[in-house]
């Protein structure tokens, strides 16, 4: 159980892109029934995160239209087409001016298997540890779903756009914790991606 003095949390899901590779709007796909940024949307509300930031850009007006997105804070990155370091950085400066957590998860909504137990298990592995730093290891790498404490904003901020968290989680390797996640390592990107998704047995 995560104790209830744990430190607040702000969940920033990273939806803006164009999938530009896959020629349309992969936060649409379904998968099980419900599309994918919903599904991302519906794992930050179950889960014991503080605040949700949907970080917004491409096809937004589409998007909007078949989302709920109450109980959550929707930010847009016009600048999109600079990468997900921007919209992160978007995300996060919300989440500074309105609620500034003690702590952020960022994730994308394109993982499907990242579910709340996931989430919480992060937060809970970085309230057991007290690292700044906890990603998820897949496919021999770390990466996101991952979390940072209040010491790496500016850090996070200042990364270039052709940079990603990733780099910091490598950065400060002694000041992470990390926890395996075989299954982050599927994303969708492509038309054979989906459908090798939607024919996945889980």
């Amino acid at each position: 159980m995560i104790k209830e003095s744990r430190p607040s949390t702000g969940l920033i899901i990273l939806a803006a892109g164009s999938s530009s590779r896959l020629g349309q709007a992969k936060q649409l796909l379904e998968f099980k029934g419900i599309n994918l940024l919903q599904n991302a949307i519906n794992v930050g509300k179950e889960s014991c995160v503080d605040h949700v930031v949907v970080v917004l850009g491409a096809n937004m007006d589409e998007i909007k239209a078949n989302i709920d997105f109450r109980s959550t804070i929707v930010t847009v990155n016009d600048n999109w087409k600079k990468g997900m370091a921007s919209s992160m950085q978007i995300g996060l400066k919300k989440l500074m001016e309105t609620e500034y957590p003690d702590q952020i998860i960022i994730m994308l909504c394109d993982q499907p298997f990242v579910d709340s137990k996931l989430i919480d298990s992060i937060i809970s592995v970085q309230s057991e540890s007290d690292k700044g730093i906890v990603a998820c290891q897949y496919n021999d790498t770390l990466g996101v779903p991952a979390l940072f404490t209040k010491k790496y904003y500016d850090q996070l901020l200042n990364l270039s756009t052709s940079e990603g968290a990733k780099k910091l989680i490598y950065k400060y390797l002694e000041d992470c914790e990390i926890i395996s996640f075989e299954l982050g390592s599927i994303d969708i990107d492509t038309e054979e991606d989906y459908k090798n998704l939607i024919g996945k047995k889980t």
